[in-house]
């Protein structure tokens, strides 16, 4: 029985908790080939092999539906469904303009403290980067452009996009499996925090633009 272990923020309680932990791991399964397009997913099956109850399952095949991984049919249950790549594209499309905008509001908007936050983690990726620890940046990463959202100070763009972002999260964190691409995410980021931090609104939008983008092609590697 392969348990479900601590999740990258080290938790493990709560069923909310549990749920996430096992989106992940099944999304990562998904996207590295080890559950086929068209496979059954079963939740006791599924259960079974993270050592969970189905209850968290559940919740972990509905929040997969919203990214496209899986698909629920009538009188078959839920499937392995990779999404195509033109669909991939538009919600990137979708990202890219929201990102681009909250680049812009938190150079206009930051506070110093939330720019000391921003330049902190950063430099905290920096040496993840280096140790190529894939993981520990891509959780570092969700951080990172939650603090630019936050930074906004609009919270109705904040929950739309991280709306758009959660539909995308497996993709996102994938990405970081291919060779070369936390080196040039960190790259892209710190075009971000440059301009973030010297309260340059265009820049930060454009350099935005050119990091979402550059996720947005690095995910064709796991569409159709």
């Amino acid at each position: 029985m392969n348990q479900l272990k601590p999740d990258m923020d080290g938790e493990t309680g709560g069923r909310s908790t549990r749920a996430i932990t096992l989106r992940q791991r099944i999304a990562d399964q998904i996207l590295s080939g080890a559950l086929t397009p068209g496979s059954r997913l079963e939740e006791q099956d599924l259960a079974d092999r993270f050592g969970v109850s189905r209850t968290p399952v559940r919740e972990a095949l509905k929040a997969l539906v919203e990214t496209g991984l899986v698909e629920i049919r009538p009188h078959r249950g839920a499937l392995v469904a990779i999404p195509s790549r033109q669909h991939m594209h538009d919600l990137f499309e979708v990202m890219r303009e929201l990102e681009s905008i909250c680049a812009r509001y938190a150079a206009q908007r930051m506070t110093a403290a939330e720019r000391k936050t921003l330049e902190d983690l950063h430099e905290r990726s920096r040496q993840l980067v280096r140790d190529g620890e894939a993981e520990a940046y891509a959780a570092l990463n969700v951080d990172f452009h939650t603090i630019i959202y936050e930074g906004t100070h609009n919270q109705a763009l904040v929950e739309n996009t991280a709306a758009v972002r959660r539909r995308l999260s497996p993709f996102r964190r994938a990405q970081f499996r291919l060779v070369g691409r936390l080196a040039s995410s960190f790259a892209e980021h710190d075009a971000v925090v440059r301009a973030i931090l010297q309260g340059d609104a265009q820049a930060a939008e454009q350099a935005m633009v050119q990091h979402i983008g550059a996720a947005d092609v690095s995910a064709e590697e796991f569409t159709r």
